[in-house]
Parts: structure tokens; sequence; C-alpha cells
């Protein structure tokens, strides 16, 4: 990927990383914030960082950080989860700089770019891939050019919503450059990221230096309850080659031994999975890693590929349950069975790799039966999930349809209530609010007890995805 060089003119750029759990103890590197930061440089882009997830600044600190300091153009993005965050941070600076340029990108203008560019104080919205758009933007402004012939943006004409021509996606993602992580505070990212680190330790706690990395983007797949940034473009991975160059990089850098891969999809094929552990192998590198796969890759025919990933280091994989229920896998548009779940579940326990898996609960469709449906299949798999309800994103059908329902009665004050898939919103079924939940954490206390998880009751939800860090 070639970068232009910005003359910026003497405009001044602030990039914000903004923090979307700030009492959580986990905090990971910004994966997204760090390939744009990246790009932004590499094209002789001059900023400063405001790294609120890394430092946990309060809204008093971060009110008298846009006070101390004025810029010309200010950067943020966040998931649509994180849409009341990022309002107040725009009114905040608007506040305090009336004439500044604020820019937003990731889901929550992919999804919304309408409602972001109406209600909030968002002057332009970067959609989809932001590397390449974000860099042509910050040159049109500050030479001057229309925005209007930047691909991959929404602007405001009158009361109007223009969006530009849509940006093609970077096809070969091995061009896009190594994150340059010494724009953060990677010795602080390090500090904390091992509070990410599920048990049992593969090493003593103190030896660990944990990070992540980005091996693919978008995915292959559309479920109905899902929405990301690269949703609706081409699923690109990068070569096993690019990937043990980076974490021979980390590795040798700072002593990095624990990878989780963050990612939508880290291998969607038997031969892809086999050559990265092949690669990781013969590098030598003595690495654990956590990937993201899908319900029916491994069957037990797969031992020797399995063994490989082992021999690599490989710890554990997730992949997605979500329901017990054929119909609601069918609803969720899955295109998976139960059979797939536990196949691979005992191919993946012969071989030592751990399993991680996620539900969600509330289709339209879900019963008392169709939860203990699902658990049973968690019981015969032995494996306790990391449990969420049905959390309607924009961008997704079970969004459209909880606006058909009244469900959604007004769209921002839903969006600025959003949080995470543990925190209960709406209801399709025909269960009341406090029966749905109660039939859930009624089976997850069984599952625990059958499961001898020795969880603590009283969190059974939070505690489960406590579990499920990669």
């Amino acid at each position: 990927m070639e970068n232009i060089k910005v003359n910026q003119n003497g405009k001044s750029v602030l990039l914000i990383n903004i923090s979307l759990r700030p009492n959580s103890k986990v905090t990971w590197f910004p994966i997204g914030i760090g390939y744009i930061a990246t790009s932004m440089k590499n094209s002789g882009i001059n900023f400063d960082l405001l790294d609120i997830e890394a430092y946990r600044y309060s809204n008093e600190e971060i009110i008298q950080k846009f006070a101390d300091k004025k810029y010309d153009i200010y950067c943020l993005g966040t998931l649509v989860t994180g849409y009341s965050k990022m309002k107040w941070l725009a009114e905040e600076i608007r506040k305090s700089n009336a004439e500044a340029t604020i820019i937003c990108g990731n889901s929550v203008v992919s999804s919304i770019p309408k409602i972001t560019l109406k209600k909030t104080e968002v002057d332009i919205g970067v959609m989809g891939e932001g590397d390449v758009t974000i860099v042509e933007l910050i040159d049109a402004i500050c030479n001057n050019k229309p925005i209007s012939e930047v691909a991959g943006i929404c602007y405001l004409n009158g009361n109007e919503v223009v969006l530009t021509q849509r940006r093609p996606v970077i096809e070969d993602i091995d061009s896009l450059p190594i994150i340059d992580w010494e724009i953060f505070n990677i010795d602080l990212y390090l500090e904390k990221s091992i509070n990410g680190i599920a048990k049992p330790y593969p090493i003593p706690k103190e030896q660990i230096k944990a990070f992540v990395i980005n091996t693919a983007r978008g995915c292959p797949f559309q479920c109905t309850f899902c929405f990301h940034v690269f949703k609706g473009y081409k699923y690109r991975y990068r070569s096993s080659a690019s990937i043990v160059f980076e974490l021979k990089m980390l590795n040798q850098r700072y002593g990095i031994n624990y990878v989780n891969f963050l990612d939508e999809l880290t291998f969607f094929s038997k031969q892809q999975a086999e050559e990265f552990a092949d690669k990781l192998i013969a590098s030598g590198l003595n690495i654990f890693w956590n990937a993201d796969i899908r319900s029916n890759l491994f069957t037990n025919a797969d031992a020797e590929i399995l063994q490989k990933m082992k021999q690599s280091g490989c710890l554990s994989v997730g992949y997605s349950l979500e329901s017990g229920n054929a119909e609601i896998l069918r609803q969720m548009n899955k295109g998976l069975s139960v059979d797939d779940f536990i196949i691979q579940k005992r191919a993946l326990s012969a071989a030592g790799i751990h399993s991680n898996t996620s539900l969600v609960f509330g289709y339209p469709t879900e019963t008392k039966e169709t939860i203990r449906e699902t658990f049973r299949a968690l019981e015969k798999a032995g494996v306790y999930p990391s449990s969420g309800y049905l959390l309607p994103q924009p961008g997704t059908l079970m969004y459209d349809l909880a606006l058909e329902r009244g469900i959604i009665k007004n769209e921002e004050e839903y969006l600025l209530k959003m949080g995470d898939r543990q925190d209960f919103m709406v209801n399709f079924t025909n269960m009341s609010d406090e029966e749905f939940q109660a039939e859930v954490k009624e089976q997850l206390v069984i599952l625990n007890e059958k499961l001898k998880m020795n969880l603590d009751q009283e969190n059974l939800i939070k505690t489960g995805n406590q579990l499920q860090q990669i």
C-alpha cells in the first residue's frame, strides 16, 4: 500500500483513541487505531495522540486537555456500541473549538452515517476501510481540495447526507505496513495486557508478555445479528509469512510470547491453519497463541493438523455455537449445526486445544425449551460459554426487525443506551423480561454445577466472558 505525502500547511491534527470500557481491567493494544495512526505517520502527517483507553482519563481530564490545546482537525472512531461516548467527545471538542473539523470512523459511521452526521458534532465520516481514506481526507482539508472527490466518506451538504463513491478495499493486506507500535505507550499496554489472559496460564504469570495481532479483515459469512466495519466487503487474510514476520518483530523487540489474534475469522480453511502452524514451527519461535475459526472447520480426521497447531503454541480457539436450536441457527444464518460444534470440540480436546464459545439468547422464537436445548448441547460438548443477549445493531436484519416491530421506538435513544451484549436491552420473545433473564441465569447455574466450574453464581454471564479473552 502506497501513501501520498501530505502537506499540512500548518494545520494541526489530534488522533483520539476512545475507551469503550473505562472500568474494565483489560486493556489491549488498539489495532484499528494503530493501523490508522501508522498510515498517517507514513504519509508525513504530524499529529498528537490522546489515548484515553491507555490512560483511562476522566471526563474532567479530557475536557481540560481539549481546553489546553486546540487543533484544526480531530480524528476519532469507535464501534457503534460506543455511540454515546463518541457523541460526548464530539460535543466537548466543539465546545472548546467551534471552528474545528471533526472526523469520525469505524462501525459507528459505517452503520449509522445519517444519525452520526445529524445528531452529533461530527463533520465528516469515514466509511469502511480507513487506512487510505483518512490520509486523502486530511490532505484534502489541509490543501483546500474538494472533499467530494475523496472516496469512502460521508458529510452534510445543508441538510442532505452525501455519501461519496465507495472506496475499494485493499486487496492485498500483506501490503499494509506493520503497525508503528512506538506511536503509543507500548510499555503501558504490555503492563496491562496480562489482565486479559485467561487461566490456566501456560507459563508462570510473571513470564507472560502478551499482545494482539490482526491477521484478517472481514468475514465471508452474514449472520443476521452481526455488524462490523468490513461487512459487505471481501474477506481478506494475511499470508502465514507476513504473520510470522510480525510475530518475530514483536518477540525480538518486546519479548512477546503470548498472542491473541483479534479477527472476525482467523482461519477459514484447514490448509490455511496448517500452513500457519508449519511456518510458526519452522521459525523456532516459542509463542503461545489463540485464534478464531468456524464451528465446522475440524473433525477427528484432522488430528494431524490439530497436533501441529498445538505444537506451534495454540492454546485455544474460539468458535460460536450461539444457539442449540436448529431453527434459531437458521434465523441467524449461521449455516452450522450443533453436531458440527460438538464434533469439532471433541477433536480439539483430543489435541489438547481449549475451546471458547459464545451464545446469543433472544431471537423471536426463543423459549424456555430452546434455552435449555442450548445448554444441553453445551453440557454434551463440555463447554462453558460466553453468554449474551441479542443486541440488535444497525446494519443488521435484527435491527431492522426491531424497528419494524416497534421494539426500538427512538433510534438515538437506543444507541445512547447501547452497551455490551451482556446488557439486556430488547426482548423479541413471548417471555416477560424477568422470566427470560431468570431462565438464562438458572441454566448457567446448572451448567456451572454440572461442569464443576466453581464460578461466582451472582456473575455467571460476566464471569463466563472473562474466561473468553480471545
